[in-house]
């Protein structure tokens, strides 16, 4: 079996509301690229990666001239023709190499009949939990609904998510207001709900001062853990010294190289595994193993998945052992999908690992086009700015906050 062709597909799908972070914005949609991988057999297997709000179409064609003619089950030789560690300083090709991978996987379990998870090792669970993940959001231009400024509004926005999907982990997407104001409202939600589990990470925008302030402030609340309190595993270490609250990273160890820094001394105590930014399922798994056996934790980070990137966060939280926290997903702010079937649904706070061959997912081609013509009526947009604040840039640390009390709204 060769691959004979590879084409990509740029989409933008809307979200209910436009999601404010510390860097920026999702601009009431989300960019992705899916990719299609066609073999001599006429198996064809499906991958996708975002871009920061932006196409990487250019960047997948420009890999067909590596891949075209290779095996896809020779995943390691595929993993050092577009990715060796010492050529890829010049041209960083990750999360190209994780949308590929998930195609081959793909097309892999479809010649064998057996889905993913079996390749994999076998599925442990059936289903895999879900936090609500709720962000600070602008309201409709016209009516102000969807928006979230305030506690009240987040706490009826997460009383929403948890009656509608179940959920029993919730998690604030801070760093968009000072940290203060944030710290009011968070813990509110903690004691909105009591029993269920919270989280906060504000993307390594605040000092280490403020994050130690922030944590102590925080500690008798039921904290599945403190996320990326600040950025880099030195500031890590100082906040883990003076906070008794697990401390997580999806940004600081992303690599094996950054995992056994923290290894061998511990700044996190939490491991976010995101499927693209690894550079596929499998590196993902391998990186849990190595958690395991140092008895760190594992969660599954989410990086602004359709559908079939969540499939391979589905398929990746059923086979490791360790998952010790309910994932993260952007899922449940999507309006739709661009598989068949539209977007999975969530029970009881989970979403059901697929069982189909491959991925277990199939592309809906109504919907594909119909999303690229959206994409190539409105383009992308700049993930790192905020529409309302044109002149500002994210520095780390922040000390540029926005102003709760600004209720304007973006016409986007």
């Amino acid at each position: 079996m060769r691959i004979t062709d590879i084409r990509p597909y740029t989409v933008t799908v809307p979200l209910h509301a436009a999601l404010r972070h510390a860097n920026g914005c999702h601009w009431g949609r989300f960019v992705r690229t899916i990719i299609e991988v066609e073999t001599d057999t006429g198996l064809i297997g499906l991958g996708e990666m975002g871009g920061g709000g932006e196409s990487a179409e250019k960047a997948i064609l420009g890999l067909k001239a590596y891949l075209i003619g290779h095996d896809p089950a020779r995943l390691e030789e595929m993993r050092f023709r577009i990715a060796n560690p010492t050529a890829s300083l010049y041209n960083n090709r990750t999360q190209l190499l994780a949308a590929l991978e998930f195609a081959c996987l793909d097309i892999l379990g479809q010649a064998w009949n057996v889905p993913v998870h079996a390749i994999l090792g076998g599925k442990l669970r059936d289903r895999v939990p879900f936090a609500s993940y709720l962000f600070w959001r602008y309201g409709d231009p016209k009516t102000g609904k969807e928006e979230v400024r305030t506690a009240d509004q987040l706490l009826a926005l997460a009383r929403e998510l948890k009656n509608k999907y179940g959920f029993t982990s919730h998690k604030l997407k801070a760093g968009v207001f000072h940290p203060d104001y944030e710290v009011e409202a968070f813990r509110a939600l903690g004691n909105e709900f009591p029993a269920d589990g919270v989280r906060i990470d504000p993307n390594g925008a605040w000092s280490t001062e403020q994050a130690i302030r922030v944590g102590q402030a925080i500690e008798d609340l039921r904290n599945d853990y403190l996320e990326d309190p600040v950025y880099g595993l030195n500031g890590l270490r100082r906040v883990r010294q003076m906070v008794r609250i697990p401390l997580a990273t999806n940004t600081v160890v992303v690599n094996f190289e950054q995992l056994a820094a923290n290894v061998l001394d511990v700044g996190c105590d939490v491991i976010l595994l995101d499927t693209t930014f690894w550079g596929g399922i499998r590196p993902c798994i391998k990186a849990a193993g190595v958690c395991e056996t140092f008895q760190l934790g594992v969660a599954v980070h989410s990086s602004g998945e359709l559908g079939i990137q969540l499939a391979t966060m589905l398929h990746l939280g059923a086979v490791i052992p360790n998952l010790s926290f309910a994932a993260d997903a952007h899922y449940h702010h999507l309006t739709d999908d661009i598989i068949e079937g539209g977007l999975m649904p969530y029970e009881n706070g989970s979403i059901a690992v697929p069982d189909g061959p491959g991925l277990g997912v199939k592309l809906n081609r109504e919907k594909l086009r119909q999303y690229q013509e959206l994409y190539r009526e409105l383009g992308g947009y700049p993930y790192d700015q905020d529409p309302l604040r044109p002149a500002w840039a994210p520095i780390i640390p922040n000390d540029r906050w926005a102003d709760p009390k600004d209720d304007r709204r973006p016409n986007l």
